[in-house]
């Protein structure tokens, strides 16, 4: 234990070991004189908007402190520094999203002349083991980035003992105070478990499991619709698995729904399986350790029931708010969510405290409206700025087999707020030039853009599937963000042959009836 008290000291600075002889005296300590607190700005968490607002406010020369510790996963799963994104989200997402992807172009190859016997078939062990490399190597790199910016970094659990004071607890147990000035809240979330299935817990496993896995999950069955059920089943299916997919409802709930349904319909057609409407009632293990689950067909009211290696659930994500002792400090929550409820100056109800990212209320859960939102804060805490964050006209992508990126309104949105006469979408179904010697399917690829009916015409929304999505996508948004028109975006050459030339070639309106189907190059 002494040896973990030094090593704190170096790496943490000035603390004060919590005994109960000094319970008392906190609140006296915290709200001393500002000059006697430990550090100027606090973070709670250890993810990609939390490490952004520590080392913006490290490089405008205040003392800063990070908190962060992994709770493990009820299936044991844990692991280092950055949060979501980097550990169980996007990065290796994206990773193992590229590894189906060259699958496809494995397929293409003899179409082009290589020699490649078929099939090859996938090592789940070795992309699992070279993914997790990679992202050791960046909770290493962020290690070192706030070491390089004297940011004090504590593996610890945080919860507040009041306003201005935090207690960490170490793994060994050891509790440690910290105060400061100002304090950032950027825990993000973690994975719902569906509490009235019976056998949910016990047998199935999330999104902070499924990238850690040292066996490939075999035959696997994914609950849920959301974008993180769909990215996740379709690299299964792409990297040879056999994968289904229980949705009870829609796909991609808050997306356009015409691009979710081509999204699903692509999915289908190459190899992923979908229940629709239905809801899981149980899971057990068989004998021979399969799980047979048991579901509900809500549109006959009949049952079903399939056998799988592996279950996935994907059915949403809840703030990782509960050890913070929110209350001790007076930060007020969504009594229906329980997400963090701020300001546009991303303070909460305390107004020293602010919170950033996937555990504030009505903030998209993107990492890099996370990140943006830290930098501004601590610039505007720190730096004299004023800079607000935007939140609209954010692009995403989502890395389902044929992504889908899009920015701004969905079709369904623009007509909801401006009226069917008001809104024209132009549109074209195309096929990538590299779909065309291999002879695929491009019946999914497709292009809209929503505008404002009247001259100009301005650009409301823009939703891309088909390859490479999000590169698409993001030069397009600069365009959109700052307010580009449709006479406008015909007026940009288009760079030839690519998919993104689409874009600026969108000449047929739904309105006008015409095929939409783009012919010759």
């Amino acid at each position: 234990m002494a040896a973990m008290a030094a090593a704190l000291r170096g790496v943490g600075g000035r603390f004060r070991w919590w005994t109960p002889a000094v319970a008392g005296g906190v609140r006296g300590a915290a709200q001393g004189a500002v000059g006697q607190r430990d550090y100027d700005l606090l973070v709670i968490g250890g993810g990609s908007g939390g490490l952004a607002c520590a080392k913006e406010a490290a490089q405008l020369g205040r003392k800063v402190a990070v908190v962060d510790y992994v709770e493990p996963s009820p299936r044991g799963t844990r692991w280092g520094l950055g949060g979501t994104c980097v550990n169980v989200g996007c990065i290796p997402k994206k990773l193992m999203h590229q590894a189906a992807l060259l699958g496809g172009l494995i397929r293409d190859a003899p179409h082009y002349g290589w020699e490649v016997a078929q099939p090859v078939p996938h090592d789940w062990r070795k992309m699992a083991e070279a993914v997790q490399n990679h992202v050791k190597s960046l909770n290493w790199g962020h290690r070192v980035q706030l070491h390089d910016r004297k940011v004090k970094y504590f593996n610890v659990k945080a919860g507040f003992v009041d306003e201005h004071t935090v207690r960490g607890v170490a793994k060994g147990g050891k509790e440690i105070l910290l105060s400061a000035d100002h304090i950032v809240i950027a825990t993000g979330g973690r994975p719902r478990y569906p509490a009235h299935i019976e056998g949910a817990l016990e047998y199935g496993i999330t999104s902070d499991d499924i990238f850690w896995l040292k066996e490939s999950p075999g035959k696997t069955l994914v609950v849920g619709a959301s974008y993180v059920a769909l990215e996740c089943a379709g690299f299964l299916t792409g990297i040879g698995l056999d994968t289904t997919v229980m949705m009870r409802s829609i796909p991609l709930r808050g997306f356009d729904q015409q691009m979710s349904s081509l999204v699903t319909e692509h999915m289908a057609s190459h190899g992923t399986r979908f229940l629709r409407g239905c809801t899981p009632s149980q899971v057990r293990r068989l004998p021979d350790g399969q799980l047979q689950v048991t579901w509900e067909d809500r549109t006959t009211g009949k049952e079903g029931t399939g056998t799988f290696n592996t279950v996935l659930w994907a059915v949403g994500r809840a703030p990782d708010t509960r050890s913070l002792n929110l209350e001790k400090a007076g930060v007020d929550t969504s009594p229906n969510t329980q997400k963090i409820l701020v300001d546009s100056r991303e303070a909460t109800s305390v107004p020293h405290i602010y919170a950033i990212g996937d555990v504030v209320e009505g903030r998209p859960e993107l990492t890099p409206t996370a990140v943006m939102a830290g930098r501004l804060l601590a610039q505007r805490l720190f730096g004299g700025s004023s800079d607000l964050m935007d939140y609209d006209k954010v692009p995403t992508t989502v890395f389902t087999p044929l992504e889908y990126g899009c920015v701004g309104l969905s079709e369904e949105e623009a007509v909801s707020r401006h009226g069917q006469e008001r809104v024209e979408v132009y549109h074209a179904h195309y096929k990538p030039l590299e779909f065309t010697v291999p002879g695929r399917d491009a019946s999914q690829c497709y292009v809209k853009m929503v505008c404002l009916r009247e001259p100009p015409q301005l650009v409301l929304g823009l939703h891309f599937l088909g390859p490479n999505a999000g590169e698409v996508t993001q030069g397009f948004a600069l365009g959109i963000k700052c307010g580009a028109s449709y006479v406008q975006v015909m007026q940009t050459v288009g760079i030839h042959p690519t998919c993104s030339e689409e874009i600026v070639k969108l000449r047929i309106s739904k309105r006008s009836g015409l095929d939409p189907t783009v012919t010759g190059c």
